[in-house]
């Protein structure tokens, strides 16, 4: 019997499942993102229950970083003993542990050391679960054949930006910081359970290790570790360090330097970390389109150069629009930075995994080291003064862009 004119073509099986494998990724970046501004913006509420200067509130935060390091450096290991989806979901079992334990010592028995060890569990569940979604987002966007990782890195802001709102709405309902987290610990679990199911399962990834030789998952990590001699893939690096650097000091410091160094109120400093997400957002939803008409190294140049702009708005803004217009600013410059890289490491498909797995953790110890780092400057020099480190590396970051050309082109050129 013919097919109707207008009845659409019905994907094969094989097309189906790619599309449940991007849209399982695209939820992964998505909750990540949630739970870390939902606790990136508590961090006021945090501050004034336990009574921290800028200093202690900097060595809490370190917390986070190392834990998050840690992940970073073990989420090659646990990838190659347990495969992405093994290794995924415990991953996201003790972020939302850490969660759950970072709200209890705020609000049910304030404890800074205790909150500073929720958070190392928070971090290293995220730190690890950020390489291996990043993974698994480039062998996706291998597969299907258009360029997503910005798409991706736009779920992660999106994410980003519920987490914001629902932090100003909870700051101003004054709930409390416990209730708050834990709804989303649940939350964050139960999306990346249900989500690790449409992965496919790749030998790559050691999804079949339990048919293999001991030895196996032991080979694949030593081959995964000579990626980082690869001098042009350490130039990638350093193109996400600097961008990375500027979105993870913003999501921990942004709302406190509104606070602090503009005289906003904490619910209006979470409204400025919710405009500088939803910039990063919107930055990486348009990056797409951009990318494939102009190229990765004059959008990475121009990135930068507005990124720069918006820092340098944002610490001297004399009135309060400007900091919202430096706010937006830096967001759209550092936007594409973290995608973009990621990207450009999956370009030789032979070593994929590993290269993107080595850029993620250059990017992913900018986004966690670097705001304890700006903590202990800012009680020296001010918190707004403290933002010119970012501003330095964004220049390295415009400088490196080359690094990013396609091999292609760079052939060619």
């Amino acid at each position: 019997m013919p097919r109707p004119v207008n009845a659409r073509p019905t994907p094969s099986p094989a097309r189906h499942a790619l599309f449940q494998w991007r849209n399982a990724v695209f939820a992964t970046f998505f909750v990540n993102g949630l739970g870390l501004a939902s606790w990136m913006s508590r961090i006021p509420a945090v501050r004034d229950r336990l009574g921290l200067d800028t200093t202690q509130v900097g060595l809490l935060i370190f917390g986070l970083s190392a834990g998050s390091v840690i992940g970073l450096i073990l989420a090659a290991w646990l990838l190659a003993r347990l495969g992405a989806r093994r290794a995924m979901t415990l991953s996201m079992s003790l972020a939302a542990a850490g969660l759950v334990l970072m709200g209890a010592g705020v609000s049910l028995f304030p404890s800074a050391p205790f909150v500073f060890g929720a958070l190392a569990v928070f971090g290293f569940g995220i730190g690890s679960l950020d390489v291996m979604m990043n993974v698994e987002g480039a062998a996706a966007e291998r597969e299907v054949g258009r360029t997503l990782m910005p798409l991706m890195h736009a779920c992660f802001s999106l994410g980003t930006v519920m987490g914001a709102l629902g932090g100003a709405v909870a700051s101003v309902l004054r709930v409390s910081v416990f209730w708050h987290l834990a709804f989303i610990a649940i939350l964050v679990l139960g999306t990346v359970v249900a989500a690790v199911r449409f992965l496919p399962l790749r030998h790559d990834l050691g999804d079949d290790a339990p048919a293999e030789p001991a030895g196996s998952w032991r080979e694949r990590l030593a081959q995964n570790l000579t990626v980082w001699r690869d001098r042009k893939l350490l130039l990638i690096g350093m193109i996400v360090l600097g961008m990375t650097f500027a979105e993870g000091s913003a999501n921990d410091w942004l709302a406190l330097a509104a606070v602090d160094g503009h005289g906003f109120s904490n619910a209006s400093g979470a409204i400025v970390f919710g405009v500088f997400v939803s910039a990063m957002t919107v930055g990486r939803v348009l990056g797409g389109p951009v990318l494939d008409r102009y190229g990765r190294v004059a959008v990475l140049r121009a990135s930068a150069a507005v990124g720069i702009v918006g820092l340098i708005l944002f610490i001297l803004a004399p009135a309060a629009w400007l900091v919202y217009v430096g706010t937006v600013l830096w967001g759209l410059g550092a936007s594409l930075g973290f995608p973009v890289g990621m990207s450009a490491a999956a370009d030789d498909a032979r070593n994929a995994a590993a290269r993107v797995s080595a850029v993620a953790m250059i990017g992913y110890f900018a986004f966690l080291v670097g705001p304890p780092v700006l903590g202990l400057l800012g009680d020296a020099w001010g918190v707004l003064n403290a933002l010119y480190v970012i501003l330095a590396l964004m220049v390295l970051a415009g400088l490196a862009a080359p690094a990013a050309r396609p091999a292609a082109s760079a052939a060619r050129s």
